[in-house]
């Protein structure tokens, strides 16, 4: 393909949409800051632990030393622009990782050196695997006691099903680490400063040379397993030149045969340059990328789009953010065509014109202002009123709707409520703007008791949201205890009729349905399917049904929770010719879920959670006997070569409120835990007469 110039002079091929993504506390945001600093974009490099990086800008981010929002960046690096994302690590701001890997081409992976592969690892992994994000694995923490970069390579290998191949093998582990061996060029890179600015490419030391021959081979044989060229030379024992090697991975990479994996340790400024060499080597510009698929709004037909400045506009909305000097940011990644200020767009996933304004690049919470964005490039807008996280903009004339991006149902909730009268309006405006910044984040009112309820991932989700509350909007609020999101569901198939019928005087009301309902399997999802037969039920009147249904299934009839993992078949019912109507037929629809449900011997679901806890192995025992006493089923105890042990378990989260504080006296303060969400089970019968107030289910 041409090179195409783009406005600054850039070409497309020399664009990388890439994020960095990682467990907690692998050192992606530390690696983001150097790759900042070398790239020229700052002059003093941020530390976590002091507070001081660029992309974790929140008040709350610098306190508690996590990312919680994911930064936008604009560098630099070998003639080829570099849009960066840092995601966080932590499982209750997955759906910052989710959105970010949708508009991404690229990603670098962090693993910590001694630890490898982490649960939350394999998560965003696994989210990467879902949007086929090509990956190179950077091997972080190489100079901390215990680090192993071979046990690190094997845990990407077993655990990821990946198939990480080795470029650079590092010189010395833990203490003795002092460099990496570059096994492309078969030289050792060092830094002759403390900042690492200065790279030094020498001689191999004798002590590691056959341990990188060795390496070297077992790279060039897993490159020529996906390269003909490079197979034939292997085969005739010709010699390979590092750009016919460098072009066979990059094309493995492309295709995610392969992954590249380097190694460093970001906070002693070792091993970025050559991680940002890397990212222009092997990851793909947006020109690599096939043509993104959306399809029409009203026909429904499919249609590409290529990455280019000549087609149509085709751009995703992937992130609403509120900044309190400009205000409402949406941020786009734009896929075909080009966005400039003033010109009218359509958001077509909700069917009307915006104007676009203000267009800047990001530079995490600096901007700078642009009149236009091109094709592959990622950049965010002031202005857009009535536009979300998801919504495709695109050209007038050529409209086209992009595949959305899907987010995990929140599983916790608090009530809050205003401390005054005068805060009641500043709350309400609070958690709007909160909910279309976050979309795993909902606000609902509770209409049994008139209460505001919110809804997250996680405590710490849900704390962040309620201090972003107090600092940046001002509200005074009190927060009730964490409650779960329970879920209802039956256990047997049953069949159910739904009839409404109301006279009083000219047309009445007239809709009666039955419908079997039965339960799937992993008590996930709503299947719902018409199997009317010689027009019993006009077919008008299918839809209202559908919709009545789901509309019941959001407050179940034992508890008020969602119902969830049902099948619905509509297999007969009667109309009136003239009392008939969309409202009768969606509340006939409505009532045979209300009847369904307690005929069907329904349960209670309670989420359940993957549970891992790192904790010197001393207090291992006592650890997992709290952990027992919270009904926890452990799954696996592994005994790193560090001291600590890794505690794999399940455990409801209804009895995981407080573990933290647990965890720090059961271990000195020197546990730590990650939980995120794996699936719904059945709730115990003393969990249901709690959460229902009496009701015992009966043995089925």
């Amino acid at each position: 393909m041409a090179k195409r110039k783009r406005g600054g002079g850039i070409d497309l091929s020399k664009v990388r949409n890439i994020g960095i993504i990682a467990h907690i506390d692998a050192g992606k945001t530390t690696t983001t800051e150097r790759i900042l600093y070398y790239t020229g974009k700052t002059y003093k490099m941020g530390e976590v632990h002091e507070g001081t990086t660029v992309t974790d800008y929140m008040e709350q981010e610098r306190e508690r030393g996590i990312t919680i929002t994911a930064a936008a960046i604009t560098c630099q690096w070998r003639d080829h622009q570099i849009n960066l994302i840092d995601t966080p690590g932590h499982i209750d701001f997955t759906a910052e990782v989710q959105r970010s890997l949708r508009v991404l081409d690229g990603g670098i992976v962090v693993f910590d050196g001694v630890a490898g592969v982490e649960p939350q690892s394999e998560t965003v992994w696994r989210q990467a695997d879902r949007y086929n994000v090509p990956r190179i694995c950077f091997v972080n923490k190489m100079d901390k006691i215990g680090a192993n970069f071979n046990h690190a390579v094997q845990t990407i290998r077993e655990r990821l099903s990946a198939n990480p191949v080795p470029v650079q093998i590092p010189w010395g582990e833990g203490e003795n680490f002092q460099g990496v061996v570059d096994l492309m060029t078969m030289e050792l890179v060092t830094w002759a400063d403390q900042d690492g600015t200065t790279v030094v490419r020498s001689r191999i030391p004798d002590d590691i040379l056959s341990d990188a021959e060795a390496m070297r081979a077992q790279m060039i044989e897993a490159i020529a397993e996906h390269d003909e060229t490079v197979m034939e030379k292997y085969l005739m024992e010709e010699e390979i030149s590092v750009e016919e090697l460098r072009r066979g991975l990059r094309a493995a990479t492309l295709q995610n045969k392969a992954q590249p994996v380097l190694c460093g340790a970001a906070l002693r400024n070792r091993g970025i340059q050559p991680l940002l060499d890397a990212v222009v080597d092997y990851l793909p510009s947006p020109l690599d990328m096939p043509p993104v698929k959306g399809t029409h709004p009203k026909t429904g037909k499919e249609i590409t789009r290529p990455p280019s400045d000549d087609a149509p506009l085709a751009a995703l909305v992937f992130k609403i953010s509120t900044d309190p000097y400009v205000g409402r940011l949406a941020f786009f990644r734009v896929y075909s065509g080009v966005i400039r200020t003033g010109t009218m767009v359509m958001n077509t996933t909700r069917g009307h014109k915006e104007r676009i304004g203000r267009v800047v690049r990001m530079y995490a919470n600096r901007r700078e202002d642009m009149s236009e964005v091109h094709a592959g490039d990622i950049a965010a807008t002031l202005g857009l009123r009535n536009t979300f996280t998801g919504d495709t903009l695109s050209a007038v004339s050529h409209p086209i709707v992009l595949e959305s991006i899907t987010f995990p149902e929140p599983v916790i909730s608090v009530a809050v409520e205003p401390r005054t009268t005068a805060d009641q309006d500043r709350l309400d405006e609070a958690l709007r703007k909160l909910a279309e910044e976050d979309p795993t984040f909902v606000v609902k009112v509770d209409e049994n008791t008139g209460q505001t309820l919110i809804s997250g991932m996680g405590e710490l989700h849900l704390e962040v949201i309620i201090d972003r509350m107090l600092r940046e909007f001002k509200v005074s609020a009190r927060v009730g205890k964490p409650r779960v999101s329970y879920r209802e569901t039956i256990t047997k198939p049953v069949v159910a009729e739904g009839r409404f019928v109301q006279q009083h005087g000219g047309h009445g009301q007239y809709g009666h349905v039955v419908v079997e309902f039965e339960p799937l399997e992993n008590h996930e999802g709503f299947i719902f399917e018409n199997k009317i037969k010689g027009g019993v039920i006009p077919s008008e009147f299918i839809r209202p049904v559908e919709e009545g249904i789901k509309e019941a299934m959001e407050s179940g009839p034992l508890a008020g929770y969602p119902v969830v993992g049902i099948k619905a078949v509509l297999v007969d019912g009667s109309y009136h010719e003239v009392d008939s109507s969309d409202l009768a037929f969606r509340v006939a629809g409505s009532l045979a879920l209300r009847e369904g449900i307690m005929k069907g011997e329904p349960i209670l679901l309670e989420p359940v959670m993957k549970l891992e806890v790192v904790v010197p192995t001393e207090f291992a025992g006592d650890v997992m006997s709290n952990l027992a006493a919270r009904r926890a089923n452990i799954t696996g105890i592994d005994t790193r070569n560090d001291g600590l042990s890794v505690i794999d378990a399940e455990a409801p989260l209804g009895e995981m409120f407080g573990y933290a504080t647990e965890l720090r006296n059961l271990s000195q303060g020197r546990g730590i835990f990650t939980m995120e969400f794996e699936r719904y089970a059945e709730a115990p019968p003393e969990v249901v007469e709690k959460v229902t107030g009496g009701w015992v289910p009966s043995s089925h």
